[in-house]
């Protein structure tokens, strides 16, 4: 799938993946997207979501040990696109959850050296 998909990725297993977002609302905000194409989180089975949800934790630990926030956040939105994500956030306040708040692009340097610094967490 990353053959497929342009990204900053900082997971990959046989279920899922983990990217950067490009619309980042706080610096480290991750997206994880399960490998099969369903487009309602209802609708993902229950082991594969128990991964998703795991994954998700691994990457918030990540989140923690990089940048330090006092909470981070998980949302499943659902409107952007047909395809089940879950958005993993570091939260300095609850605007960190607001779409609104959302950056409209960032350096791709950027988004590789924070991909770097949860990588090295993750590993």
């Amino acid at each position: 799938m990353n053959e497929e998909l342009p990204g900053h990725f900082v997971w990959e297993d046989e279920d899922c993946i983990a990217i950067l977002s490009i619309n980042p609302i706080q610096t480290g905000h991750t997206l994880v997207i399960p490998r099969e194409e369903i487009d309602h989180w209802l609708d993902v089975p229950p082991d594969l979501a128990a991964q998703l949800f795991l994954v998700a934790q691994n990457i918030g630990h990540a989140q923690k040990a990089v940048f330090n926030p006092p909470r981070v956040g998980l949302i499943i939105a659902g409107e952007e696109v047909p395809h089940t994500h879950l958005h993993v956030i570091p939260m300095f306040s609850i605007d960190d959850l607001n779409f609104a708040n959302a950056q409209a692009s960032v350096p791709p340097e950027q988004l590789a050296a924070t991909a770097q610094q949860l990588n090295t967490e993750l590993l």
